[in-house]
């Protein structure tokens, strides 16, 4: 991955395509290098859509080698959502498919002035661009069929739907899985807004004659890929609840402790949660022919994802992740896992972040466009966006601008993000890094659940204020130096807790890249990747009025612990203190 590509979307004549050395950015990889990319190259003034914005998508630094759990995928830009830097992540078979490819990045820049839809195709002989405008306004779902019609169906795809096209600052980038469906998204930020602003539909990937990264040194390599896998699959989380429940077996535990956001933020507990729990999710799978335990990209061992049938036993979408089922569940009140499949199923086609999305009914509940607990309403909704309508542009500009259309006051979001699945009033830590993180609110951003929550990494108290601006900062650290290396996030379990699996993890490093890093490098790189985005941020127009959570979260008690957040304005401003 010596090489980024550069298509220039504004050039006269066409998109132009150049392929250059990686230079300066050399030893980046995902996040590390997205971000690097747009503080350096993006003018922190730009409009979001406007030509100057770049999207940046880069595979990690351990992408397209053997390494275990490696396939994350990186997008970067400037988002029309949050108007500050963004990073939004995916899973998917892209990742190692560009990383075998060559390419450290994949970087669009300008804007085509035809109006014509771009489709690129890159394979071991180069890249080629041409426009495709029997692709405007498709699905994720029809586009992807295309691509298989035109190009076979051993590639991959990254791809935009309706929303992208339109806009959208809750739009998606979606990534195909190993059974190539588009199904795993860069959700957050309204990165599919920006591929729309550039004029592409779709990428189409395709590494044939194409061998896996080399290791610099193959023995050490295999040796400390085979420690790391021992050490997820002896952690209970990574090794048990995850594969056997997926990501859902979080709702009977985040519910439990009072901290399951229900109907907008109102109440910590939801009373239907056992209807759409990680469970009855898994038991649904199985008895309908469906998989509750499967891998989103080749590589992955915790396999935390599935397959969801309907009650007909038809292929409807991919298990709905513990975010998507709280978010277009317990927070509208449904406890329906078929309509939240629908949802799912809706979102990744028109290519919309769940989370964006499902915060935004709640709020479109509490303004009595609907009422909660009305699932058919709901997918009704998501439909006015996936149309285009006035309604559903609306909709589909986030829960922030919903709010203010429709005169909510309780809208939960930091710098125009909506809130993910923990109430910060319950799980303070996660409260610390919603306000704080440079993304807006991004529970990947800095997990503080672990401690809070399932005492991985040591406890720290969830109800209370004392210790969170700690945990919350290593975690940003340590999360942004994940990013960059392509590995998904959930290796953080077994890495917080066994020693012995963090130090797999640097032997992976080392010995792909002939390196000597030790975790005081990995902490730097953290350090690094933070600082930058808070400089582009602060660029923007970003100050520490930004890093705050809505007043409702300091007034409001939270049942059923009747707590509001009670980390001070003065301690948030300490997070980046080190």
């Amino acid at each position: 991955m010596e090489k980024l590509l550069r298509i220039n979307m504004s050039a006269e004549g066409g998109p132009e395509v150049n392929v250059i050395p990686i230079g300066e950015y050399a030893g980046l990889g995902g996040r590390a290098l997205t971000s690097a990319v747009i503080s350096k190259e993006v003018p922190p003034l730009a409009h979001p859509l406007s030509e100057d914005n770049k999207l940046v998508i880069a595979p990690g630094m351990l992408s397209g080698s053997i390494a275990a759990m490696s396939g994350r995928i990186s997008v970067g830009c400037k988002s029309p959502l949050t108007g500050g830097i963004k990073e939004a992540n995916s899973g998917g078979q892209p990742s190692q498919v560009l990383a075998r490819l060559g390419y450290a990045a994949i970087i669009l820049e300008g804007k085509p002035k035809d109006g014509d839809l771009y489709k690129v195709f890159i394979n071991k002989d180069g890249v080629k661009i041409t426009p495709d405008n029997s692709l405007k306004m498709l699905g994720n779902y029809d586009v992807v069929e295309k691509m298989k019609g035109e190009y076979g169906d051993k590639i991959a795809c990254i791809s935009i739907g309706p929303a992208g096209e339109m806009k959208m600052s809750a739009a998606s980038i979606a990534f195909t899985d190993m059974e190539l469906r588009p199904t795993r998204h860069a959700g957050r930020g309204g990165v599919g807004a920006v591929m729309g602003a550039k004029g592409v539909k779709v990428i189409v990937l395709d590494d044939k004659g194409m061998a896996s990264r080399a290791p610099k040194d193959p023995g050490k390599f295999k040796a400390a890929n085979k420690a790391f896998v021992e050490g997820l699959k002896k952690h209970p989380v990574t090794g048990e609840a995850l594969p056997a429940y997926g990501t859902n077996v979080l709702a009977n535990i985040i519910n439990e402790a009072g901290g399951y956001p229900t109907n907008n933020f109102l109440w910590g507990r939801f009373p239907g949660v056992s209807k759409i729990s990680g469970e009855t999710e898994a038991e649904t799978e199985v008895a309908r022919g469906g998989v509750a335990t499967h891998g989103c990209h080749r590589g992955c061992t915790i396999q935390c994802s599935g397959i969801y049938m309907d009650k007909d036993g038809h292929y409807l979408t991919k298990q709905p992740e513990y975010e998507t089922v709280w978010a277009h569940g317990a927070n509208c009140g449904i406890d329906d896992l078929d309509a939240i499949a629908m949802l799912d199923r809706l979102d990744d086609d028109y290519g919309l972040d769940t989370i964006e999305m499902g915060a935004t009914i709640g709020v479109a509940m509490e303004a009595g466009l609907a009422k909660f607990g009305d699932a058919q309403a709901a997918i009704g909704l998501i439909k006015e966006v996936g149309k285009g309508t006035p309604l559903g542009r609306i909709l589909g500009n986030g829960a922030a601008v919903t709010g203010k259309v429709f005169g909510v006051e309780r809208v939960p979001v930091v710098k125009g993000q909506a809130l993910p699945a923990y109430d910060p009033r319950s799980v303070q830590g996660m409260g610390v890094t919603y306000a704080t993180s440079t993304m807006g609110a991004d529970h990947t951003a800095g997990y503080a659940v672990t401690a809070n929550v399932l005492k991985v990494g040591g406890f720290v108290d969830p109800l209370k204020a004392e210790g969170q601006i700690e945990l919350s900062r290593n975690l940003q650290i340590a999360t942004a130096a994940i990013d960059a290396t392509g590995m998904c996030l959930f290796i953080a379990f077994a890495v917080l807790d066994q020693p012995e699996t963090f130090q797999a993890l640097l032997d992976l490093l080392n010995s792909f890249y002939g390196l000597k890093l030790t975790g005081d490098d990995v902490t730097a790189l953290g350090k690094k990747i933070l600082i930058m985005e808070r400089d582009f941020n602060k660029r923007a127009g970003f100050t520490n009025q930004q890093d705050r959570l809505p007043e409702f979260f300091k007034k409001e008690l939270l049942p059923p612990h009747n707590v509001v957040f009670q980390v001070t304005d003065e301690d948030l401003d300490k997070v980046y203190n080190w």
